[in-house]
């Protein structure tokens, strides 16, 4: 069974502008002073996890020259270019179509390409541990962050407590509920019960499981999907998909998917981790940076 990452690069990073502009957004930019764009540190985190690994990059057709030149690993029939922004859900959707005509058995994270985790090693046995979990019995993991302070930047998802799965130090979860992005006081009120994560938007499954889960809750996306399957690895793909893609429903997998279907998991992470979504952010990795 081969893995398979998905990175989504198509975000514009408004909230960091006029750092990042519609023209030169986040995922593509130096944000930490390391000599790499965060797209390429990613691409180099997921390494850790299977050096073997398949890697596919949905992003808009504007940001293609970027993904070039900065992951010129990645095969150009494995760099998918939207043609409109359609949010997460129809981005998937198309990915996982592409990966399951030619890896019908495949594992696959989809991931952001813009978070930062230092802790590599760690960030990998956690990721393997899911892949681990979702070969089998139609399960999805999504990846559950550890909070450290009661932020109003992020969905939060609520556990059910007890392992269901562990391999070494990592497990996994059942998971209760997912929450949107709270008031700072009820976040405070998630951290004081306990038992509720940061969402890291990381989701692992096989193939056939999230195609026959999209299926059930997002059928107006799949059957768009099923109209540019023929077209697919052929001359005509990209203009079919010009011309269909946009029909898609505007939506986020979160709501398409991850709250509506009783197979969801967690595994949780214990690891630094920040999706470097504000200047605050960004200052605050960087002094931890500084201190090691």
């Amino acid at each position: 069974m081969s893995t398979h990452i998905v990175i989504m690069a198509g975000g514009i990073g408004s909230r960091l502008y006029p750092l990042s502009t519609p023209e030169h957004p986040k995922q593509f930019l130096d944000l930490l002073d390391c000599g790499k764009s965060l797209i390429r540190l990613t691409y180099e985190r997921f390494l850790e996890v299977d050096a073997q690994a398949h890697f596919w990059v949905v992003t808009s057709e504007k940001y293609l020259h970027f993904i070039h030149g900065q992951l010129p690993e990645i095969p150009d029939e494995q760099i998918l270019a939207e043609p409109a922004a359609r949010n997460t859900a129809p981005c998937i959707s198309y990915a996982c179509r592409k990966i399951a005509l030619r890896y019908p058995h495949a594992n696959i994270v989809v991931t952001p390409s813009d978070a930062y985790v230092p802790d590599r090693k760690a960030f990998a046995d956690t990721v393997r541990t899911a892949l681990a979990f979702t070969q089998e019995g139609g399960r999805i993991v999504c990846l559950g962050i550890e909070p450290d302070f009661p932020s109003p930047e992020y969905g939060y998802i609520k556990e059910v407590p007890g392992d269901v799965f562990v391999r070494g130090r990592e497990s996994v979860r059942k998971v209760d509920a997912f929450k949107e992005k709270p008031s700072v006081e009820v976040a405070r009120s998630y951290l004081a019960a306990g038992g509720y994560w940061w969402n890291a938007g990381i989701f692992v499954w096989n193939v056939e499981t999230v195609e026959r889960q999209l299926r059930t809750y997002a059928p107006q996306i799949e059957a768009v999907m099923d109209g540019l399957a023929p077209w697919l690895y052929t001359p005509q793909e990209q203009a079919e998909l010009e011309k269909r893609f946009p029909d898609c429903e505007k939506i986020s997998i979160d709501y398409a998917l991850m709250e509506k279907s009783p197979d969801i998991f967690m595994a949780p992470c214990r690891w630094e981790w920040s999706d470097l979504g504000s200047f605050e952010a960004i200052d605050k990795v960087k002094k931890r940076r500084e201190t090691k």
